[in-house]
């Protein structure tokens, strides 16, 4: 099998969060083919190369997300479509009918992206959240999911519409950022029925959203949608959604090859929380957050299967409208064998000592963790609390790990054992590496309790690390962190000291129960959370998603020596009736599919059943 592997700003790169999860996820799947499709985010990503690939990748094309507009292509471009895509097709501008065909599928766009509740779910709840005498309310959220249902195919049309323009002629990047561009618009936020906020949205705004635009619609201008690229795979797995996704999305609208769409964290999430923090005026937030909602509607729409990495991801893609037939929640695989020798040892870790283990940051609130261990030397003065990471990247980590180490000074001041002795402070900022703390199992070998206390989390990775080590744990109720610890460990409310603190001490004076919480954790990683669960579950679903697919290319059912290629035709090919059609499923298709294929469930190993509407 050939598969399209769709990455934004991670794999091959040699940084990026998913690259480790999609190595393993290649190299464990080493009997199929793969074809890498891959954005990247940073100068300094692409300066730090790519990471080691295994003889299964085939190809690897890339595209950047962050460059000028005349470098936006991929590296396989010619110079020619290079300045075809800038100043239009054949080398000049577009003609009249190109901008009459741009001015209108844009308009589309723009208009859906102005209209209120970006995936109607504002009005379903205010549909569903009357009681007696809510009347009223049901039919005002049945005209709101009207006006989101015309909304989205309005987005639809415009998107597919500008895909199919920059196909044929490019020069999407240089209509983006027309002056057309920004009329558009102007014109789709005074319109009646759009928010307050979108309407005072002024030209700067206009101009900065056109920018916006253009740079999270480059995918739709690159030069990956023809039968040598990938029009050629099987099958495409977008590693996450947003701009990932797009060219799976127009790998399915032009040759009709199924999408598989992997979310450990939910992309519209991520663009909500890193809105908070951007430069950005409230018009353009608001605009860009319809964007990003639309699309991710779109999106799992059309993917024929979706699945989350925990279920908390799996709660925001059904509140954005994803299927529940659709969904297969397939956790996140991690490498296990270096904890091996500490977690058969049965050591449950020393009495006295809290570890945490992480990136410095604020939303790890460290902060809330000093108040607690203050609580908690108050009961016993002889407690240790290490903090082994280093700070995240950027100024803002800098400056947070200076501040905690400030306030640890302030609430701990060194201590001596008497008067002739050097003070200590019970409190110790560490790195990764050092002679202490040489490799990561040291790390969660230094404490007896492992302690998590952050205010955002998604899938908490070091939590599953401690689990590995057999280490006895605290947690903050965020994110993923109840799914994961599934009562091997004690789970305490965010930015509460007091109950942390409570947590921490009920441990550090219980060994026996701290050795029992850590076995059960340990037995819950190994059968939930390895790279083999993993790698078996995408196994079982690129083979169920192909053996669904109708055969698109007679040349490949048979090999270079004239053999029959194994799963070439899939067995649904020799039955009569709704598999044998070559082209698009009948009307009614997808009502007809089987009974079992309708269950949502939990993906551990295998996969089995039908989904989505590529039949």
């Amino acid at each position: 099998m050939r598969i399209g592997l769709l990455t934004d700003g991670g794999y091959p790169y040699a940084t990026g969060e998913s690259r480790l999860w999609c190595d393993r996820l290649v190299r464990g799947l080493s009997q199929h083919e793969f074809d890498l499709f891959a954005l990247s985010r940073s100068a300094e990503q692409q300066a730090q190369g790519w990471v080691q690939l295994p003889a299964q990748v085939s190809r690897v094309r890339t595209a950047s997300l962050w460059t000028a507009d005349e470098d936006i292509l991929g590296t396989h471009a010619s110079k020619r479509l290079l300045a075809r895509m800038v100043t239009g097709g054949g080398g000049r501008s577009y003609g009249r009918r190109e901008r009459r065909r741009f001015t209108a599928y844009f308009t589309a766009l723009a208009t859906s992206v102005c209209t209120t509740g970006a995936t109607g779910g504002e009005d379903d709840a205010a549909g569903a959240s009357g009681g007696a005498g809510s009347g009223e309310r049901s039919e005002d959220g049945r005209t709101g999911r009207r006006a989101a249902g015309a909304a989205d195919a309005q987005f639809t049309d415009g998107l597919y519409g500008l895909a199919e323009l920059a196909r044929e002629h490019g020069g999407l990047p240089a209509a983006l950022r027309s002056e057309t561009a920004v009329r558009v618009l102007e014109a789709a936020c005074r319109a009646p029925g759009t928010g307050r906020t979108v309407q005072t949205a002024t030209v700067p705004d206009f101009l900065a959203l056109a920018r916006e635009l253009d740079r999270v619609l480059r995918p739709l201008s690159l030069d990956w949608y023809d039968e040598e690229s990938l029009g050629a795979v099987d099958l495409c797995h977008a590693t996450s959604g947003g701009a990932a996704a797009l060219p799976g999305l127009l790998a399915k609208r032009f040759f009709g090859v199924p999408l598989l769409v992997t979310e450990h964290g939910v992309q519209l999430r991520a663009h909500y929380l890193a809105a908070i923090d951007t430069s950005l005026s409230a018009p353009v937030r608001a605009l860009l957050a319809n964007f990003y909602g639309r699309l991710a509607t779109e999106v799992y729409r059309q993917a024929a299967i979706v699945t989350p990495g925990n279920t908390h991801a799996r709660r925001w893609q059904e509140r954005c409208g994803a299927e529940r037939e659709k969904l297969r929640t397939v956790h996140p695989g991690m490498e296990s064998g270096r904890f091996t020798a500490l977690g058969e040892s049965g050591d449950s870790g020393p009495d006295d000592t809290l570890v945490w283990v992480g990136r410095i940051e604020p939303a790890k609130d460290l902060i809330a963790l000093l108040h607690a261990f203050a609580e908690v030397r108050k009961s016993e003065p002889d407690a240790r609390l290490r903090i082994i990471g280093a700070p995240a990247q950027g100024p803002e980590g800098a400056t947070y790990l200076a501040h905690c180490r400030v306030l640890a000074a302030q609430l701990f001041p060194d201590e001596a054992t008497d008067a002739h002795a050097v003070g200590d402070n019970p409190v110790s900022f560490e790195d990764i590496g050092g002679a202490e703390v040489p490799d990561l199992s040291e790390a969660y070998a230094a404490g007896g309790v492992v302690v998590l206390s952050s205010v955002v989390e998604g899938f908490p990775i070091s939590l599953v690390e401690a689990m590995f080590c057999g280490r006895a744990t605290v947690s903050t109720d965020v994110g993923a962190v109840v799914e994961v610890i599934g009562g091997t460990g004690l789970v305490v409310p965010p930015r509460n000291p007091r109950a942390l603190a409570d947590a921490c001490l009920a441990l550090l004076r219980d060994p026996e129960r701290r050795a029992r919480l850590g076995a059960a954790a340990r037995a819950r990683a190994l059968e939930l959370f390895t790279v083999e669960q993993n790698v078996a579950a995408f196994r079982g679903i690129y083979l169920e998603l192909i053996s669904h697919a109708p055969v698109r290319r007679e040349a490949d059912t048979v090999d270079a020596d004239g053999e029959p290629r194994p799963f070439a035709t899939p067995p649904e090919a020799h039955v009569q009736g709704l598999w044998t059609a070559s082209g698009p499923a009948p009307a009614g298709a997808a009502d007809r599919t089987a009974r079992w294929a309708a269950e949502p469930r939990t993906v551990c190993a295998g996969a089995r059943g039908a989904g989505g509407d590529d039949v």
